[in-house]
């Protein structure tokens, strides 16, 4: 697995645990550098820094084109997810929209119910897609 894709799946775990402690990721992330075993690539500090900053934008984006599925009823798996991926979407530059798709879809398949390939793909296809007009609105 290239570096990249484990920063990202790291930051998934760090945003998951903090959904499910009810703590700020923050909190989370600041453990997992202190303890640095392993040490934390700089590419999971910038996505969890990176949704935290951003979350309230991302949630309401998440929510308006999710079709009828609230954040609080999705799997917390696909929550943490879909936040990682659409924050690198619209503010990750360095990263191309469709290597962000493809990872996301693989770690639904790897970690989430049969559904959420299709369901996060779907969703962030739509983010993607309406990317220009989102990108200059303000958070």
């Amino acid at each position: 697995m290239a570096a990249r894709s484990k920063a990202r799946k790291r930051a998934l775990d760090i945003l998951f645990e903090a959904d499910q402690r009810s703590v700020p990721a923050s909190q989370v992330l600041a453990a997992r550098v202190g303890m640095a075993d392993p040490p934390v690539h700089e590419h999971t500090v910038r996505l969890v820094e990176g949704v935290s900053e951003h979350g309230s934008r991302i949630d309401t984006l998440i929510e308006t084109y999710s079709q009828d599925w609230p954040l609080d009823r999705m799997p917390a798996v696909d929550r943490a997810l879909l936040r990682v991926s659409v924050y690198e979407l619209l503010y990750v530059d360095d990263v191309p929209d469709t290597v962000v798709i493809d990872e996301a879809v693989e770690l639904a398949k790897q970690l989430s119910t049969d559904d959420s390939p299709s369901f996060v793909n779907g969703l962030l296809a739509r983010i993607l897609t309406l990317k220009p007009s989102l990108a200059g609105s303000p958070d």
